[in-house]
């Protein structure tokens, strides 16, 4: 048994000492999108320094609580606050949660971030469909020795986020009467935000957003056979030719002004899955 293997199992143990819960689906919750787990009928909310093995958020805008519950009735885990690579942890280290979460029984996982808006034809405030990703964090959670009964050595990226919850994704939207606009996410290391000729160059290869977070957790998720949704909300434009200095508290409001909508869209794709 691999460190990796022996380390889900242990925490996987600590886990069900507290619940019995069988989860089918996991959230995943970005900065200053917690506000959904107000939906959650909750069980048992657990504080991440309190789970074996589990990092601990040193973003102040995470909350850092792993959450059992119901949110439309349907039995789900939640993590409310993520971590990330510039924390200082490995790329294993923040995509252990997504490992533990498989083997709690998730078959799906719903990604959620808060983003720049390369696109010019979109504006802050806008929910993404994340279609498709570029990996620039100079990383990859997969390096290293693979354990096989953890996923392939060479998983198949060509659906990085499933068409099937894409297009449920779109009707949903197109029910509620949301307006929804779909797109590539890249993501950078940060802490910093990027630079003009950054976000130019980002233009340039296809990306239409850029953040911190989410594709290391897809890539696991997808090593494991999961199916992933992601869902950007769009919170600070950054176009190169019309560049303003960022506003962290100014994104932190419209992020929290957009939750309605992305809570609505979550809520109901989990009722219908």
């Amino acid at each position: 048994m691999s460190e990796l293997r022996k380390k889900i199992e242990e925490t996987v143990a600590y886990l069900r000492t507290k619940t019995s819960a069988a989860p089918e689906i996991g959230i995943i919750l970005g900065t200053g999108l917690g506000a959904l787990v107000e939906d959650i009928d909750i069980e048992i909310s657990i504080p991440y320094r309190e789970i074996p093995h589990f990092p601990i958020s040193t973003v102040e805008f995470h909350a850092g609580k792993l959450i059992f519950g119901k949110l439309a009735n349907k039995p789900i885990v939640a993590m409310q606050g993520r971590f990330h690579y510039y924390e200082g942890y490995s790329m294993q280290q923040i995509t252990f949660p997504v490992r533990v979460m498989k083997f709690l029984g998730i078959e799906t996982l719903i990604v959620s971030n808060a983003c720049g808006g390369i696109n010019g034809n979109m504006a802050p405030g806008d929910i993404m469909i994340i279609t498709d990703h570029i990996n620039l964090l100079g990383d990859n959670p997969l390096v290293g020795e693979n354990d096989d009964t953890l996923g392939p050595r060479f998983p198949d990226m060509s659906e990085p986020y499933s068409r099937e919850l894409i297009k449920l994704t779109e009707q949903i939207a197109k029910q509620e009467n949301l307006v929804i606009q779909k797109g590539v996410y890249a993501a950078l290391t940060g802490p910093n935000l990027e630079t003009a000729a950054e976000y130019r160059f980002l233009r340039t290869i296809g990306a239409d957003v850029v953040g911190m977070s989410t594709i290391p957790e897809d890539i696991v998720a997808i090593h494991s056979g999961m199916r992933v949704l992601g869902l950007s909300v769009i919170t600070d434009a950054c176009v190169p030719e019309d560049l303003k200095p960022a506003n962290i508290p100014e994104i932190i409001r419209v992020a929290k002004r957009a939750e309605p909508k992305l809570t609505t869209l979550i809520r109901k794709v989990v009722e219908r899955i």
